[in-house]
């Protein structure tokens, strides 16, 4: 088993963690860079490491100090539209840690670093003090994804029950330690 250090982003892994998303988006989503949906991944520095109540978390492979994995976690709720009213309202902005990106690299999968990270991001939001919940959306069409984070939550909202599927996207809450 290869050994990590998962730790908070520093300015010298902004560059890898972007990496790891970019590929993740072009790779396991097949939509490429979408700006209105991954304008974060851009300025990950002004996204997630310059405001106090964000963080950005990375796995890094201690072999070769590359970043493996990525997680994120802001205080913005989801927003309406795209999202269904009900669960923007659910989830406010200011009380609402939202977790994003958390994308591991192939060859590194199956090693317990997105549960690992994400124990991360809920540790830095209890630690805030200011988040009600925790939240997230998924899309289940990404292998593991759905499996993975029904394992650590609870779904709070499946679009693919709607007439016409919606986004076809699932929405979860996951409790803060």
């Amino acid at each position: 088993m290869r050994d990590y250090c998962i730790r908070t982003a520093t300015p010298d892994d902004v560059d890898g963690a972007r990496s790891v998303m970019l590929d993740t988006v072009y790779r396991d989503f097949g939509t490429g860079y979408v700006p209105r949906w991954h304008r974060d991944i851009i300025d990950l520095h002004g996204a997630y490491v310059a405001p106090a109540r964000h963080t950005l978390l990375v796995a890094v492979d201690r072999r070769d100090d590359t970043v493996a994995a990525t997680a994120a976690l802001d205080a913005r709720g989801p927003a309406h539209p795209p999202n269904p009213r009900h669960v923007a309202e659910r989830y406010p902005s200011g009380e609402t840690a939202q977790l994003r990106r958390v994308y591991v690299r192939p060859a590194d999968r199956r090693q317990g670093l997105a549960r690992r990270l994400v124990a991360g991001l809920l540790d830095f939001a209890a630690a805030d003090g200011g988040y009600r919940s925790a939240y997230l959306h998924t899309d289940p069409s990404v292998p593991g994804a759905e499996a993975f984070w029904r394992s650590l939550g609870k779904a709070v909202h499946d679009e693919r029950e709607e007439p016409g599927g919606g986004q076809g996207i699932i929405h979860f809450e996951v409790p803060l330690p």
